[in-house]
């Protein structure tokens, strides 16, 4: 199944604490039905930190099942600790993910070997293709390029979301791993510049609350009619903005509240929006056309 386009890193809806699995597969059809191209669940956005896990691998379980093969489902399987992203891989191959995002090991800050042997023994531990996600902001570890070429040799290691910021990596990691390796963004802002470099798609915290506009942006991009995709940047650069001055999942949370879609709530240490915060959502959202 390709992996291109407006893919949502998937917000997981809570209601008194526990999940929201009715509200979850009603976002899930909604998202389908607005055009995004792929599901990402439970990554940071999803709350992947604080999530049991058991409560990791039901959302995983239920995305897939709710999705029933319309759009990829890469499942977010990471972890700082190589023996659980290795059972956290083999669930999400179990239940019928179609690809795994995994993080770079955050906190432990492993060298560029320990990454090789970190993604080595998690492509080797089953058959679910990997996209490296790498955001040295969170895991204060950085991918380069030259390790990148290396993991991507191996043949289930297919592709980034790359969160660095740095535009100039699509290049560099289209020269180190070649021009099929899939170059996702991590960072809705410069999703524009990340595609021009030669990128396919974006895994975005934004489309959690306008996933037509996302899609659209995206379609517009691969088909280069970027007259049209900054048009649509422009509509959506307000969002990103808002969403990103406090933790991203939590003002998504709050615009797809708005929206009747899912609660707010988001479990500590994250806090919900501060008043300023919540009226630049709204703001943000009256630009872009999705509330009045």
């Amino acid at each position: 199944m390709q992996i291109r386009g407006s893919i949502p890193a998937l917000v997981t809806p809570l209601k008194d604490g526990a999940l929201d699995i009715d509200a979850l597969h009603a976002l899930i059809e909604w998202q389908i039905s607005e055009g995004s191209h792929g599901l990402v669940p439970v990554g940071t956005t999803g709350e992947s930190p604080t999530l049991s896990h058991a409560e990791h691998k039901l959302v995983i379980e239920e995305v897939v099942k709710a999705t029933a093969g319309r759009v990829p489902v890469i499942a977010g399987a990471g972890s700082n600790n190589t023996l659980e992203a290795i059972g956290f891989m083999r669930h999400a191959e179990t239940v019928g993910a179609d690809a795994a995002l995994v993080v770079t090991p955050y906190y432990n800050k492993p060298t560029q070997a320990g990454l090789i042997a970190h993604f080595t023994a998690l492509h080797d531990c089953c058959d679910l293709p990997i996209i490296i996600y790498n955001i040295p902001g969170r895991s204060v570890v950085d991918m380069t390029p030259e390790t990148m070429g290396h993991l991507s040799e191996l043949p289930r290691i297919i592709g980034v979301k790359d969160a660095t910021g740095k535009l100039e990596r699509v290049s560099q990691q289209r020269m180190t791993c070649g021009p099929d390796f899939i170059q996702l963004s991590g960072e809705d802002a410069t999703a524009p510049g990340f595609n021009a470099q030669g990128g396919i798609g974006c895994i975005s915290v934004t489309a959690n609350v306008a996933p037509r506009l996302c899609a659209e942006f995206q379609e517009a991009t691969l088909a280069g009619d970027y007259a049209l995709a900054l048009k649509i940047h422009d509509t959506l650069m307000p969002l990103h903005l808002a969403i990103f001055a406090e933790p991203g999942l939590v003002a998504a949370k709050y615009g797809l509240s708005r929206l009747g879609k899912c609660s707010d709530e988001v479990r500590l240490p994250l806090l919900g929006l501060t008043e300023t915060a919540r009226e630049n959502m709204d703001a943000a959202m009256r630009h872009a056309g999705l509330i009045n």
